[in-house]
């Protein structure tokens, strides 16, 4: 048995938003250092993001999940918010407001405007969100060169929505956008059941499907499980492709301690009927093997969740404890190594 990394060429993330921009920052900044056991500048790193969050707002498209990973890798992001662009300002929300159109709740800033317009326009001359991403990607990555790729999980119209009470409905709920629930609502009321709606007749985009089976390692970074990660492997083939890849696969926990660093993970897990907690969720995403669905060889939880790693390898996952806060560049790339490392211990020779 192995314990020592092979050299990575190709490693692929299933990436949500913030989490998952965070997460690839240090591990892009991890390669370019070699902090990262078998990877080197030269790693050529694929990004196949959620869309499952996307929304029309005032006819435009808006993808937060892959405008946040593009922004961030490139480095225009707002790092205080940590989505939108840096030295956003406000105007066309303002006057939009001021004659009173709705949605007031979803501010689009003045800079972020002139990215949903080219796309919007991109869409409507025929182009598919594959190809649109990657015409918006030149200008964001270019000095990153052929090491990275940003692809959208379907060039399908998928969209998350969230049941939730309302006593004034004859069926005592209703379902809004999942960017409803988020950002107007702020996630304060339980999330009953989470409806993706046409997911299951997308198809993966090009180059998705291909990029995992190609991989030598693919990473669910700590983004949510179920209205991030869980998804991209909604989408039909994207699991069966991450379960069957030669490529290893490791995770990182979004949970640490009593709940989420941050986001939703929570009422989403619950509505799911899943423990909020690291090891449930590494249990829920499961181990991949023989007659299982599961799609981890191994998955990593913080320190302070050390006590479950036990019940995880019981369950025939190949787990560390590790710290898991992504503070700075360097203590992401040290995440980054570590989930390496594990996903490589005790592998075939």
């Amino acid at each position: 048995m192995s314990t020592t990394p092979p050299t990575l060429q190709r490693i692929t993330v299933l990436s949500g938003g913030m989490g998952g921009a965070r997460f690839l920052q240090g591990l892009l900044h991890g390669l370019a250092t070699g902090q990262v056991p078998g990877g080197s500048a030269a790693t050529e790193v694929t990004v196949v993001a959620n869309t499952a969050d996307d929304i029309w707002v005032h006819g435009l498209k808006v993808c937060p999940d892959l405008d946040t990973v593009m922004y961030t890798l490139g480095d225009g992001i707002d790092p205080d918010r940590g989505w939108g662009r840096r030295d956003e300002t406000w105007s066309v929300k303002t006057e939009l407001a001021a004659y009173g159109v709705e949605p007031t709740w979803f501010g689009l800033g003045d800079r972020d405007v002139a990215t949903h317009l080219v796309r919007t326009q991109m869409l409507a001359a025929g182009y598919p969100l594959s190809d649109v991403t990657r015409a918006l990607c030149r200008r964001w990555l270019e000095p990153l060169g052929a090491r990275l790729r940003l692809l959208p999980m379907t060039d399908d119209r998928v969209e998350t929505h969230v049941a939730i009470a309302d006593e004034d409905a004859p069926s005592g709920r209703r379902v809004v956008h999942f960017q409803e629930y988020w950002v107007r609502l702020r996630a304060e009321v339980p999330a009953e059941t989470v409806v993706v709606v046409g997911l299951e007749g997308s198809t993966p985009a090009p180059g998705v499907l291909e990029a995992i089976a190609d991989a030598d390692l693919v990473v669910l970074p700590p983004s949510n499980p179920v209205v991030s990660v869980g998804t991209i492997l909604g989408v039909p083939g994207v699991r069966d492709a991450v379960a069957t890849t030669d490529a290893r696969v490791v995770g990182l926990s979004p949970i640490v301690g009593d709940g989420p660093v941050r986001g939703m993970a929570r009422q989403v897990l619950e509505a799911i009927g899943v423990e909020v907690s690291a090891g449930a969720v590494g249990r829920h995403y499961g181990a991949r093997g023989p007659g299982s669905t599961g799609v981890l060889d191994a998955w990593l939880v913080d320190e302070r969740d050390a006590a479950q790693l036990p019940e995880l390898e019981s369950a025939g996952l190949t787990s560390r404890a590790v710290p898991l806060m992504m503070t700075d560049h360097d203590a992401t790339a040290r995440m980054a190594a570590a989930a390496v490392e594990a996903a490589f211990a005790g592998r075939p020779s």
